[in-house]
């Protein structure tokens, strides 16, 4: 079972969680019209095998949202940190 840590709320259940997407891919810019760009922005993934940064948000609790780095391979959680207070990458 995965268990989340929410810096707020502590250690919870992963389904008290949303996931929302890989947190290393890096949005268009505001205003881009390239359809192709906003396509491959939405549709496009990888799914990667080992250490991975998501976007989760803890809709059951303090509705923050959180960067969780998280092995995939093995779903050992590395930690987990509020998005809003992450360094930009």
């Amino acid at each position: 079972m995965l268990r989340i840590p929410c810096p707020h709320c502590g250690e919870r259940d992963y389904t008290e969680f949303r996931y929302a997407g890989d947190a290393s891919k890096v949005r268009p810019k505001h205003g881009t019209d390239d359809v192709k760009t906003w396509h491959d922005f939405v549709f496009l993934f990888d799914n990667p095998k080992g250490p991975h940064r998501e976007y989760w948000q803890h809709v059951l609790g303090c509705r923050q949202w959180l960067v969780l780095e998280r092995n995939t391979a093995t779903n050992e959680v590395m930690g987990a940190v509020l998005a809003r207070t992450r360094e930009a990458s």
